[in-house]
């Protein structure tokens, strides 16, 4: 995905994060991964990513 795509994504992504609101945004979240997850060639792949995710959201 180039800089372009990836901004258009994550621009998507804000849109429909507002138009869910905030009661929603962790389901709509959950969809979302869930169906990437889906989309990647192994399971390894998505359990490092999980792992690095966890540990910059544990990080001070």
């Amino acid at each position: 995905m180039n800089e372009s795509d990836l901004d258009r994504s994550y621009s998507a992504l804000c849109h429909a994060l507002g138009d869910v609101g905030q009661d929603r945004s962790e389901l709509l979240l959950g969809m979302v991964v869930l169906a990437l997850m889906a989309r990647a060639p192994d399971a390894d792949e998505v359990l490092a990513l999980i792992a690095r995710s966890r540990d910059r959201c544990l990080e001070d």
